[in-house]
């Protein structure tokens, strides 16, 4: 692994973290559907960014392969967005009903 390749890693991992534990000390002081939703979408994120780099050291489990990917390659980066989608949808709801 070259300079670049571990300065990426660590800035994924370092940023990431960051963002989870901002995202949970929100979460344990908020209630509302759809911040927990982004802070969900957060996690997932990062879970998403470790899964990613174990995956570029060759760390692999036993994976269910769809085609030629992994379910995981596949729902990780999803499941983020779907958090993501589902809060904004709660905030748009909740702008139009009042």
């Amino acid at each position: 692994m070259d300079s670049g390749e571990l300065i990426f890693v660590v800035s994924r991992l370092s940023t990431g973290a960051l963002a989870a534990f901002f995202a949970i000390m929100l979460w344990s002081k908020t209630r509302d559907v759809a911040w927990m939703l982004m802070v969900i979408g957060t996690i997932a994120a990062y879970v998403e960014t470790v899964y990613t780099i174990l995956e570029r050291f060759g760390v692999s489990g036993g994976q269910i392969i769809i085609g030629s990917v992994p379910l995981a390659a596949i729902v990780l980066p999803n499941i983020r967005t779907g958090f993501f989608i589902a809060a904004f949808v709660v905030m748009v709801v909740r702008k139009f009903r009042t």
